[in-house]
């Protein structure tokens, strides 16, 4: 955080100042019980229904407590500490998350989607870190809590954010804006996930479609031109450019001749009447989609195109992201156990349809997860997908993906259909399976540690 003189908040806060002094600066912000006191410095947002305790504060002074309780309710902290009492400290939190981010001008990327936004997260950030200070959100820790956090690591050595912002309920993303107040916002894919807390597919397009009045007035939205959910959302009410990326429809960023190769993909990117060829490491055409959205931004900041695409030929492919590697028995290992959804299986399956030609091929999906109401539809969805093609053998792990596996022998799938209810014993039943002509994907959702184990098991052997 860029330290702030507490005299300057308290005055944007229009709060008044109980006791303690204000000729000190903050170098931290947290919500009190949502957020953990780590350091002295911090200023510490207190609602009147909380409680809090002297013993909590006493080894981080000094610090300063913001609070709309009586005063009657906090005197065992006066003389102790800083104290500023406002009229709404809910109100007084929006006003210094709006005060600190004017305190920058700097570009800010929100990124949303079904599939790709942290993928797109990390290119963004590899390609600007090369020549400026980004900061950026962690990993795929992606939750609305985190990002009051990650608003304060933005200080005056920043020169660009990129964030990744996500999605369990309708708000989330509006909330995330509002914290953010992103100057470009990026729609990467809208598929069918988080069912349970959106309702309906139309609720979750509708819940992704927050981040179009979340950037800012004159920004930039960089659209998936090819994105069938995407192209319902209204654009009625923003005012800023929008910028198109795609393989099959028109486009400003638009890929052509891709092809599979050592270690990524190829293609030649055409942006006003010019070409220029990219390599990116990671299979399938989701990870083209991915560096054009990345490339798309980036360009709209001011770099060049061909300088871009350059970087991004040494991005390394994040783990578990499709992650091909050597196996058991010599075998050819996809482990693709980061997140699983009906659009990332459909993303993976293509890819084992290139890398499995002329090999025997396995495919282990776990169960699907935040489907809601509509979680044996999509199975079975997914289930159709693996009908159309000529794997040798499905394994299905869990109770819900057993569906997968059902409709799959409904709509005439040809192949071995296993289903377990855990890992046990999928290993043994490999072992006699795979050799060195064998590629085998796993599938499976993030929070399932025994499918992460399995894959290193495989991959180890």
């Amino acid at each position: 955080m860029e330290p702030v003189l507490l005299k300057d908040i308290r005055n944007v806060l229009e709060g008044e100042l109980i006791c303690g002094r204000e000729d000190w600066h903050i170098k931290n912000a947290i919500v009190y019980n949502r957020h953990t006191l780590e350091a002295p410095y911090t200023l510490i947002f207190l609602n009147k229904r909380e409680s809090i305790y002297w013993g909590h504060l006493a080894q981080m002074t000094p610090c300063v407590v913001v609070t709309d309780k009586p005063v009657e309710d906090i005197r065992h902290l006066l003389n102790k500490t800083t104290v500023i009492r406002v009229k709404s400290v809910i109100q007084s939190y929006w006003t210094f998350i709006h005060y600190y981010r004017s305190l920058f001008t700097i570009p800010v990327t929100a990124i949303t989607g079904t599939c790709g936004k942290t993928t797109v997260k990390e290119m963004i950030k590899h390609i600007l870190s090369q020549s400026y200070t980004v900061q950026a959100s962690e990993s795929s820790k992606n939750e609305p809590r985190r990002s009051f956090h990650y608003l304060l690591g933005i200080n005056r050595q920043t020169d660009m954010a990129v964030f990744e912002t996500g999605l369990g309920n309708i708000g989330n993303i509006k909330h995330q804006c509002l914290i953010y107040q992103p100057t470009i916002g990026i729609i990467t894919t809208i598929g069918a996930h988080h069912l349970d807390g959106c309702k309906t597919l139309e609720g979750y397009i509708e819940a992704k479609g927050e981040i179009i009045e979340g950037v800012a007035e004159d920004g930039a939205l960089i659209l998936n031109a090819d994105d069938e959910n995407i192209k319902k959302l209204s654009l009625d009410s923003f005012k800023g450019s929008v910028i198109y990326f795609s393989l099959i429809n028109p486009s400003e960023f638009q890929a052509a001749n891709v092809c599979y190769t050592q270690n990524g993909m190829t293609f030649d990117l055409m942006h006003n009447e010019k070409t220029y060829a990219v390599f990116i490491p990671g299979y399938g055409e989701h990870q083209v989609y991915n560096a054009l959205a990345a490339i798309a931004a980036v360009h709209h900041m001011g770099m060049d195109i061909g300088e871009a695409s350059g970087r991004l030929a040494s991005f390394q492919n994040m783990e578990r992201h499709l992650e091909v590697s050597a196996g058991m028995n010599g075998s050819t290992i996809i482990d693709d156990t980061w997140t699983i959804n009906p659009t990332s299986v459909e993303a993976a399956l293509k890819v084992v349809d290139e890398l499995g030609k002329n090999k025997k091929t396995i495919v282990l999906l776990g169960d699907i997860n935040r489907l809601g109401d509509y979680e044996i539809e999509y199975h079975q969805k997914v289930g159709s997908m693996v009908a159309e093609r000529t794997f040798d053998t499905l394994v299905t792990i869990g109770e819900k993906a057993k569906e997968i596996g059902r409709q799959a022998l409904r709509d005439g799938f040809t192949g071995d259909v296993h289903a377990f209810q855990t890992v046990e014993g999928i290993l043994e039943m490999l072992k006699d399976k795979v050799d060195e002509h064998t590629l085998l994907l796993i599938k499976g959702p993030m929070k399932s540690r025994s499918m992460i184990q399995l894959a290193q098991q495989l991959k180890m052997l």
